[in-house]
């Protein structure tokens, strides 16, 4: 699970390593996402509903464990977010 943060925007993918392919993703500026982001209250909000998002399409494909990259981010705000909403709906690290 790979995470990129903007000043703006948060985007996590899960990608396999093996083949090079990303097999899903998230992120804040997703059609599919877009009125839920609205409703959020502030951008640590919108990582979480990310992370969530992400878990539920993960586990339509039957990925469960997954290994965490924050790409160098601190493990906290946003990232720590997206995280905890991602363990929150089944995802293991």
């Amino acid at each position: 699970l790979v995470v990129f943060r903007s000043n703006k925007h948060i985007r996590a993918q899960i990608v396999d390593d093996l083949k090079g392919e990303t097999l899903v993703s998230a992120a804040s500026v997703d059609t599919a996402l877009a009125a839920e982001m609205k409703k959020a209250d502030s951008k640590v909000a919108q990582g979480r509903l990310v992370g969530i998002a992400l878990a539920e399409r993960a586990l339509k494909k039957k990925v469960k464990k997954v290994i965490f990259d924050r790409n160098g981010y601190p493990y906290h705000g946003r990232i720590k977010a997206v995280a905890e909403g991602a363990r929150e709906t089944g995802l293991e690290f």
